[in-house]
């Protein structure tokens, strides 16, 4: 029986649809409708089908059964506007196509900048879009970025230009899954207003949320999801308190009395404090006519963990590719890493097999469809993709890891399949899985939901504190900072309009 909704007051009907994902079914028979003048969020559990009920409703996938209509759109290809992970992933891959054609023509330096990015999206050419859509760019500041290529910009920075492509198609239906994701507290605040802003003229939104503190005050309504179908839904005031939120949200025991090891080496975590794993001396860092990093002079001991913080695009990914061996640049600086010179001997290799890493942009780029356990033991070669034959006693710890966070039943799954959440999860694995001396997190919970965060966190304390491993934890959610933390490296803007970094010691 069809779906009987109100045509002049619904903008959106879904009408007992079915959504196949391989060979998995989400959705099964499901009704719901958005009416003039309702905002919604879409809560719910790492896996629940969020993403995937967000692509099917801006045409991004395919349904199998049901019909999905839009009674006032008349074109809803060009009237909705979405942003999600798999965006930004490919906008990355589609750079990244154009490798080949740069090198053969060699135009090795022609690479899609930030404005081509927003302007692929619209007809309109940059003098031609509304005062408010510049207001736009300002609000995201964004403006001194559209001349920059989109492979030099930070996450952050991505996703602003993303926000800002999705916006250039003055959309009736606003779809913005975790839109707030590796954003800085400005730059999140700004987001905000730029939505209120949105709403009050009339676009409807409907924004997809792990965190529920990013509910901006204008959504009227929410729906929770839960194992690919719709638990709960209603107004907010009715949705967002304990009580229904305990149905969608299982308590994730926590409970670390050790962690999976290649060995059995027990090193006191605080012994050799004055063993120097990484130390930069007025290092400098440039693209094209921006200085990212200037003069920066850090020491990380062993027994030291560090918080790292600042703005979108103070430098804080930059820093991370130096250590973990990624930028060119590297090479010269002066840069001390477990003690040796970059360069001055040890292969990139056996430099990275001392390093655990886990980012946002390696996320986007880790696109194989392999299993997700050979994900997990890729991390003992610092591969992205398996191909090498690994040990016994390697798959015993690649089992262990994946059933101490929870995704021991993804383990034949194809890794490209999992929900993001799920993916992070495997990738912490990937890293901690040889025990190594420096584990860098760069936004860890980016796309966890509560439950999730407080195992990671948990993990993330226990590794710090009670393990050979020491920490570089990257967030813009100073909330979310592991208790193992001891000391801070501050990215503050100077007058100038350029980073100075800051050191702190951590307050217990």
């Amino acid at each position: 029986m069809a779906y009987t909704s109100d045509s002049k007051q619904s903008v959106l009907v879904l009408d007992n649809i079915t959504i196949r994902v391989r060979d998995k079914f989400f959705f099964n028979g499901t009704n719901w409708e958005i009416k003039k003048d309702q905002h919604w969020a879409v809560i719910g559990p790492n896996g629940a089908g969020k993403t995937t009920l967000a692509a099917a409703i801006a045409g991004e996938r395919a349904i199998v059964a049901g019909k999905i209509s839009y009674p006032h759109f008349t074109s809803p290809r060009d009237q909705i506007s979405y942003v999600s992970f798999e965006s930004h992933q490919q906008l990355i891959a589609n750079e990244e196509a154009l490798d080949a054609a740069r090198y053969f023509s060699k135009k090795l330096n022609s690479f899609t900048t930030a404005r081509d990015a927003i302007l692929s999206t619209s007809s309109k050419r940059q003098d031609g879009h509304p005062q408010g859509f510049k207001k736009v760019l300002a609000l995201l500041q964004i403006e001194e970025l559209l001349n920059r290529p989109i492979r030099f910009l930070s996450t952050g920075q991505i996703r602003k230009v993303l926000i800002a492509s999705a916006l250039a198609k003055s959309p009736k239906l606003l779809i913005l899954d975790e839109p707030f994701e590796g954003l800085d507290v400005q730059s999140r605040t700004c987001l905000s207003v730029i939505l209120h802003e949105l709403m009050k003229q009339g676009t409807q939104v409907i924004l997809v949320t792990h965190r529920l503190a990013e509910v901006v005050p204008d959504i009227t309504h929410v729906l929770g999801v839960k194992d690919g179908q719709i638990l709960i839904q209603g107004k907010r005031e009715e949705i967002l308190v304990d009580e229904k939120l305990k149905e969608l949200y299982a308590p994730a025991p926590i409970n670390f009395s050790t962690v999976p090891r290649v060995t059995d080496d027990q090193e006191n975590p605080r012994q050799n404090q004055k063993k120097i794993l990484v130390a930069m001396k007025g290092v400098k860092v440039r693209y094209g006519q921006t200085l990212v990093l200037d003069n920066l002079s850090w020491t990380l001991k062993s027994g030291e963990n560090w918080a790292i913080t600042g703005p979108n695009g103070a430098g804080k990914t930059t820093l991370l590719s130096l250590i973990a061996g990624d930028n060119p640049q590297a090479y010269s600086n002066e840069i001390f890493l477990f003690g040796n010179p970059r360069g001055a001997g040890e292969s990139i290799w056996e430099i990275k097999q001392k390093i655990g890493f886990i980012s946002s942009e390696f996320q986007i780029r880790y696109r194989k469809s392999i299993t997700t356990r050979d994900v997990v033991l890729s991390g003992f070669f610092d591969s992205v993709g398996l191909y090498r034959h690994s040990s016994p006693v390697q798959r015993e710890v690649a089992r262990q890891w994946m059933a101490l966070l929870r995704i021991g039943d993804q383990a034949e799954k194809s890794f490209n399949t999992l929900s993001y959440g799920k993916q992070r999860l495997a990738l912490l694995a990937r890293a901690m899985i040889k025990s190594p001396r420096l584990l860098i997190l760069d936004e860890p919970c980016q796309g966890l939901d509560r439950p999730t965060r407080k195992v990671m966190l948990a993990l993330i304390d226990f590794i710090g504190c009670r393990t050979t491993t020491n920490i570089l934890y990257v967030t813009h959610h100073q909330e979310e900072w592991p208790a193992c933390i001891t000391h801070i490296l501050r990215f503050k803007e100077t007058k100038a309009g350029k980073y100075k970094a800051i050191q702190e010691t951590a307050r217990s």
